[in-house]
């Protein structure tokens, strides 16, 4: 389970996936594992019954699975898509250029849920509340900011597009 405490950012459609994704664990998956263990059990000597063994395997990452979109539903905090308007905020996939680099970097301001809605998305995804997330955040293309790395090093970088996911 997730230690951690921050609030993750989705959409509504992210959301309903979600819950949807976690009451078919709840109400199809888990049952139907509960049944195979039962019937494993009915077969007698549970030391070198595999399929006891893989069905026990199967509810231990169930139960992790379940376990882990709780947390996130728990943590989650629904929004609109942001408008279209070249403000960085939260659900924005932005392109930045590092000073002294030619090269662009492109990635997702807010949390993974949102990339698996679509699984052909290749983006890395920086959190809101990370050092460079708090940097840029509410700023606009051709803006430059500089934001301290965790390991001290100061980073400067220049904002070239924020669009809507």
């Amino acid at each position: 389970m997730s230690t951690e405490t921050e609030t993750i950012w989705v959409t509504q459609e992210a959301y309903d996936r979600l819950v949807a994704e976690l009451n078919r664990l709840k109400n199809e998956v888990l049952p139907d594992i509960t049944q195979k263990i039962a019937n494993a059990r009915e077969e007698g000597d549970l030391k070198e019954n595999g399929g006891y063994h893989a069905a026990r395997e199967e509810q231990g990452k169930t139960d992790a699975q379940i376990r882990q979109l709780e947390d996130r539903l728990r943590r989650a905090e629904v929004g609109e898509v942001p408008a279209d308007d070249g403000l960085v905020e939260a659900g924005m996939k932005v392109t930045i250029r590092f000073q002294g680099d030619s090269d662009t970097e492109t990635f997702l301001l807010g949390s993974r849920e949102l990339l698996s809605m679509d699984s052909s998305v290749d983006l890395d995804v920086y959190s809101p509340t990370s050092p460079l997330g708090v940097a840029i955040m509410g700023k606009s293309a051709g803006d430059s900011v500089s934001y301290e790395t965790p390991n001290g090093k100061t980073i400067t970088v220049e904002i070239v597009e924020a669009k809507p996911f």
